[in-house]
């Protein structure tokens, strides 16, 4: 049978191509036989054979034998041109550069006959197909050229540094705009030689910044600038056949040219603090770097004579050659395509890199290396029908490599060029690295992971090696006899707790056995420093906090929630009877400690696991308790808890306490509960007014009257309140409720007894609207005034509007004399005389009006008007004498039935039912002729003629374009909502 530590690996091991054994070993075939390299063949043919070839930012040029230049876009392969060179000069072209943007192209050139002589430099713009001449730089053999990586203008190549065959090293701009040097369209800055420079046949050379050949012929073969991370700080590369030259400086302001001020501090260094050299018989020697931002270099490979310089570059560290020489390394050349002792040894003519490898372009090949193992990764021949191979080029934007032959075009694409570095980095103990290039792959991943722990682990770094350890699908057991054997207890627990995290839930024994496995641990560290005597060492108090960091994790707290028991007895074990009562909480076991603790009649104690937990619960049940016991902490604690608590709950184990010092505990509550959390429970109310009512009168009328005089709003029980209130005696209060259930006469008369004051405010709430109850409440205060104070000057005070003199005359006793209230007398004869008057004055103008009223009804009963035999209805436009009809003062004329119709909508279901019902009536009354004859009441009109006037009265009380029913109906829509959709139909 397999262990359960065996299950858990097998549970744990990563889905991969791979298998892991307990041994730790990998199968390291996990990637499939793809090249790291693979060419394939463009759709492309050169007229001629190609001499040269430039690609940057997928645009391309190529010169060829026919002295023709050819450019074309690789993104667009239809975006394409020719440009015969013969028309611009006719020397021979020995090379071209081209920019990173491929906007900008400079092109050397040199006498068929004598190649030092007649020396030219051009320009061309990727816009244009005119070839320019450098006329100030005529005469220098350019052979290198650093272009500005951060320059994205098409119009200008920036800042740029020229090398020439001789050493020298020149600093000049090209712009588009402007005629300076170049022509009508060229223009370039040219500063004149600094005086501290060497002087050359006793001449100033024009935008020279520094000499490498010092009058020698040492061409420059390869010339790069970088500005570090955008700041001021540039770093310079100058390669000579058997030299590599590096410049750092910074540029303080943007004064042109701008990286001369670079070189200046090397005027007077020693040279050889400058370069790194080797011996070389060859005349030139390549340069590249590969970057992973494309604007800072990472690492470079310098190839010569005696093989590959590959270095690392930490652009913000390296400021000296010295710092550079330290992180490069010389690696040989690869072997020869063919083993042929009898020839001299071939050196690369080209060299294109990526981040791991190189390829190496040889005339009649190509051979790619890995820069970090030395292997030969690719291996291709070229036959004579691509001819020779011209250039190996990688595009410094896309990074992109080509291969140009002399008849012939490549691409190359990169598979996962760092699928084996891992290993590499890992054999060299670069385990950052190692793990960076293998996080893909969980098997070489993991493989890394287990030589470093195994080497921290030979190092007696234990905890680091746990820490790798868990992280690695290396064998369980293994791993911990090894931190058992040599007594590590502490790096045995964080390999446990890290291995715990990585455990997913379903694997519950294996958690169980770790976390009892931890606990042990912690515990018999707490006790060893317990039996030191240590207890309150900071030692202690580290770990103690540890082991509730570690309980308190949910994947733990679960666990030790299914073992309690286990975990009990474990502690008990130990004597650790302070963890135990903090694994209940962990186990959220409370109601045991609570119960526990109010046995033992510590009642402060079972509040402080009270409120450690969060089950609410136990707050109802341990409240009654804990209120009689501790009820100012209970009452503290339950505020303190808010809303999270419902007080109807509570109320049982607040109603049980007894006595002033508990009620006035509860008091407070029931105010938060009122005040703060807005309670509008009755039961709550009800219960803090009868507490006010025995112990707090003052509150008791601050609250009544926070509650407000509307009896629907009020949020307690009034007549409950009435009636404790009247038992407790507390007679304002009792004033209050009564005007507020409007038994304002009680509320008067018991006022009357208890406070005079108090009997007119309660006289000034009444209903305004109640004049003889206001009237009443108000004879009942004069009457006490008058009677039972005897204060006469007082009553007349409330004499107004409301009380008369001759209201309050027979509340006086016999013995008064006229003299104490003949003021108020004369006052209210005068108001009554006053009245008179103004009731005299109406009746006179209700009389002239009655008067004008009857002289125009009479004279619009004598008022006529004229029909025309032509005039025709508003509604139907026919003539209107044809039917019945009606005739408004307005001038308009309707039929009867013409304007019944357009009145239909609007009138009301009340009167349409009346107006069928006379219509039906006089119907009747036309079936039976005899009933028409009969007149009704003293006026003498018939029942036909009285049913015509009501419908006429319905019909045409008022016109139907001029009367108020159009005013009413001037929102109505023109088209009714059902009609819509038909009119719209009809329209379309």
């Amino acid at each position: 049978m397999t262990s359960m530590f065996d299950q858990f690996e097998q549970s744990v091991k990563p889905k991969s191509s791979s298998e892991l054994t307990n041994l730790g070993y990998i199968d390291m075939a996990l990637e499939n036989d793809t090249p790291i390299f693979t060419k394939s063949k463009k759709d492309f043919s050169p007229s001629e054979k190609i001499t040269h070839v430039a690609i940057a930012n997928k645009y391309m040029v190529i010169a060829m034998a026919n002295n023709l230049l050819f450019r074309m876009n690789l993104h667009n392969p239809s975006e394409r041109s020719e440009i015969s060179l013969a028309k611009f000069t006719q020397n021979k072209l020995t090379n071209i550069f081209l920019d990173p943007t491929g906007n900008h192209l400079l092109l050397t050139f040199a006498s068929k006959t004598k190649p030092h002589e007649a020396l030219e430099l051009m320009y061309l713009s990727r816009k244009s197909d005119k070839v320019k001449l450098c006329n100030k730089l005529r005469g220098n053999e350019f052979t290198a050229v650093a272009w500005n990586h951060l320059n994205e203008l098409d119009s200008t190549t920036g800042p740029i540094l020229l090398g020439t065959s001789k050493g020298l090293i020149f600093e000049t701009e090209i712009s588009l705009e402007g005629d300076k040097f170049f022509g009508p369209s060229l223009e370039q800055y040219w500063k004149q030689l600094p005086n501290y420079l060497p002087l050359y046949g006793n001449k100033e050379i024009e935008g020279l910044v520094f000499d490498i050949g010092k009058n020698t012929n040492t061409p420059i073969s390869a010339l790069e600038y970088f500005q570090v991370n955008r700041t001021n700080k540039y770093m310079i590369f100058a390669a000579t056949p058997s030299r590599l030259y590096y410049f750092c400086g910074t540029v303080e302001h943007d004064d042109k040219p701008v990286l001369q001020h670079v070189f200046h501090k090397y005027l007077n260094v020693p040279e050889t603090e400058t370069f790194l050299a080797t011996e070389s018989r060859l005349t030139y020697s390549k340069l590249q770097f590969w970057s992973e931002n494309l604007i800072t270099p990472n690492t470079f490979t310098w190839i010569t004579e005696k093989g590959i310089h590959f270095g690392r570059i930490d652009a913000l560290k390296d400021n000296k050659m010295s710092s550079i020489k330290e992180n490069t390394t010389l690696l040989e050349y690869p072997k020869p395509l063919y083993e042929d002792y009898s020839q001299s040894p071939k050196y690369p003519a080209s060299v294109a890199m990526t981040e791991f490898h190189v390829l190496l372009g040889y005339s009649d090949g190509i051979k790619g290396m890995c820069l970090l193992s030395k292997e030969v990764v690719y291996e291709d021949q070229y036959n004579e029908a691509f001819g020779k191979l011209v250039s190996v080029i990688r595009d410094p934007r896309t990074g992109e490599i080509w291969a140009m032959s002399e008849n012939a075009m490549f691409r190359f694409k990169v598979h996962k060029e760092e699928r084996n570095i891992w290993q590499i980095f890992c054999a060299q103990n670069q385990f950052d690295l190692a793990k960076k290039y293998s996080k893909g792959n969980e098997a070489c991943y993991n493989q890394v992971l287990i030589k470093e722990a195994d080497m921290l682990f030979e190092q007696k770094k234990y905890v680091l090696s746990a820490q790798r350890y868990a992280e690695t699908q290396f064998s369980f057991e293994e791993i911990c006899l090894k931190f058992l054997q040599v007594g590590e207890p502490d790096a045995l627990k964080i390999f446990l707790r890290n291995k715990l995290s990585n455990l997913e839930p379903k694997h519950k024994a294996q958690i169980t056995m770790i976390v009892i496995w931890v606990v042990e641990l912690y515990l018999t560290k707490l006790e060893q420093i317990r039996l030191q005597g240590l207890e309150k060492s900071a030692s202690y108090d580290e770990v103690q906090k540890e082991f509730e960091t570690f309980i308190a994790l949910q994947e733990v707290a679960d666990c030790i929630k299914s073992n309690k028991s286990t975990i009990y007895e474990l502690m008990q074990s130990h004597g650790d009877k302070g963890n135990l009562i903090k694994m209940t909480i962990v186990n959220k076991d409370f109601e045991r400690l609570i119960r526990h603790h109010i046995f033992k009649n510590n009642f402060r104690e079972a509040l402080e696991v009270l409120k450690s937990q969060n089950n609410l619960e136990f707050y109802y049940q341990f409240a009654p308790v804990l209120m009689q016991e501790v009820p100012k902490h209970m009452v503290k604690t339950l505020i303190e808890q808010g809303k999270k608590l419902s007080p109807l709950r509570l109320l049982p184990a607040l109603v049980a306490c007894d006595g002033e010092l508990h009620s006035l505990e509860v008091i407070k509550y029931l105010e938060f509960c009122i005040k703060k959390l807005k309670t509008t429970d009755k039961a709550i109310h009800n219960f803090l007014i009868s507490l006010y009512a025995k112990f707090d009168s003052g509150k008791l009328m601050e609250y009544l009257k926070s509650e407000g005089q509307e009896q629907s709003l009020v949020n307690y029980d009034v007549y409950f309140a009435l009636r404790l209130c009247a038992e407790q005696n507390q007679t304002e209060a009792c004033v209050k409720l009564f005007s507020l259930l409007g038994l304002w006469e009680s509320a008067v008369d018991l006022a009357i007894d208890v406070d005079l004051g108090l009997a007119k405010q309660m006289a000034d709430l009444s209903p305004e609207d109640d004049l003889e109850l206001r009237k009443k409440l108000w004879l009942k205060i004069v009457k006490y005034v008058v009677s039972d104070k005897n204060d006469i000057q007082e009553a007349m005070k409330y004499l107004s509007d409301l009380i008369k003199i001759e209201d309050i005359l027979p509340f006086f006793p016999d013995f008064v004399t006229i003299d104490h209230f003949k003021d108020a007398i004369c006052n209210s004869l005068r108001e009554y005389n006053q009245k008179i008057q103004g009731l005299k004055e109406e009746m006179e103008e209700a009389t002239k009006s009655a008067e004008q009223v009857r002289d125009e009804i009479q004279s619009f009963r004598n008022c006529y008007t004229h029909i025309n035999t032509l005039d025709k209805c508003e509604i139907c436009n026919m003539t209107l004498m044809v039917r019945p009809f009606y005739f408004f003062p307005c001038s308009h004329m309707f039929h009867s039935d013409c304007l019944l119709a357009e009145l239909d909508s609007s009138l009301g279901l009340v009167k349409k039912s009346r107006l069928t019902e006379l219509e039906n009536q006089l119907q009747s009354l036309s079936l039976h002729s005899n009933l028409d004859a009969v007149s009704t009441g003293s006026s003498g009109i018939t029942a036909r003629e009285q049913i015509k006037a009501e419908i006429d009265n319905i019909i045409a009380s008022e016109c139907l374009y001029c009367g108020e029913n159009m005013i009413r109906n001037i929102d109505k829509p023109f088209i009714e909502d059902y009609e819509y959709e038909n009119v719209t139909r009809d329209w379309q």
